[in-house]
């Protein structure tokens, strides 16, 4: 029988990390985290990183893995993933992944488009002008240089928007263009599985989740990767908020209802992305446990 890996997928909050453990422990395999930001070794708190404890139950892999000052993409995690995926799978019938970045998940199912090196002074004059503007301001030039991809943006994703105009600004040509190669078979079976709440429910528990970040410490963590502001890994959630605030614009109480507001939009567009996979069977994170010896 074929090696398989299993991919638990949903939007944050909904209770993956537990349900990955439990499914790995029934497996006795590891884990590789597909979350763009837990790879990070200095965030902790704005990530919702696992425990130590959760870490200890069973080995993970691309958690605190890397600096804030390198490049993680996509590219990185498809060959990150591959390469530990064939290490685990030398010695294990199977494997767990478990994380809500889809591109990272697409990426590693399916293969990546090749799109050609772009400058990086180009990454870093949009950043620069992104940080001062404004997602309005991204907006604006995504609809302007690239229409074609800007129907079908995640037009509140930064990351996505700013990817898009830097190969655009890079290439001449629209990020659309690059994204028609076939699909990498992989050797081993994937079998994905969705974890499902009411979205009410996944939202109060976004809310809930914030106010444990600040009680075991987000500002001091903020605050000590304050000098560290400009670099890509500190645009996200979590992080991102805090800037106003230390520069006395607005109230720490106001940045905890941006940080909630935005990690409930950034929940949206996790469902929305799943949700056009035909492949990922949906559970209910609560009551439903998958189990690998009925999946089709």
């Amino acid at each position: 029988m074929s090696q398989t890996v299993y991919i638990i997928v949903g939007p944050t909050a909904v209770g993956k990390t537990a349900y990955a453990i439990k499914l790995a422990q029934q497996l006795d395999t590891e884990i590789i985290s597909a979350d763009a930001r837990q790879c990070y070794a200095q965030l902790n708190f704005g990530v919702a990183r696992p425990s130590d404890e959760e870490l200890n139950l069973v080995p993970h892999h691309f958690i605190a893995s890397h600096s804030i000052h390198e490049t993680v993409n996509a590219v990185v995690f498809e060959k990150y993933a591959l390469a530990k995926a064939a290490s685990i799978l030398n010695t294990k019938k199977d494997l767990v992944m478990v994380g809500g970045t889809g591109l990272y998940i697409k990426a590693f199912c399916e293969g990546l488009d090749e799109i050609p090196a772009i400058d990086a002074a180009i990454r870093s004059s949009i950043l620069q002008q992104y940080n001062e503007k404004g997602i309005e301001w991204l907006q604006q030039q995504v609809s302007q240089q690239d229409p074609v991809f800007w129907e079908q943006a995640e037009k509140q994703n930064p990351q996505r928007l700013m990817r898009a105009l830097e190969v655009k600004l890079g290439s001449g040509e629209s990020i659309i263009s690059f994204q028609q190669k076939n699909t990498t078979v992989r050797p081993f079976k994937i079998v994905l599985v969705g974890l499902q709440l009411p979205r009410e429910e996944v939202y109060n528990r976004i809310n809930q989740r914030v106010n444990t970040m600040l009680d075991m410490g987000l500002e001091e963590e903020v605050l000590s990767l304050k000098p560290f502001f400009h670099l890509n890994a500190l645009q996200t959630v979590g992080y991102k908020e805090w800037e106003p605030y230390f520069k006395g614009e607005i109230t720490k109480q106001r940045v905890v209802e941006l940080i909630q507001q935005n990690t409930r939009q950034y929940a949206k567009r996790q469902i929305t992305w799943f949700k056009k996979n035909p492949l990922i069977r949906w559970v209910s994170s609560e009551d439903d446990f998958f189990e690998p010896g009925k999946s089709g």
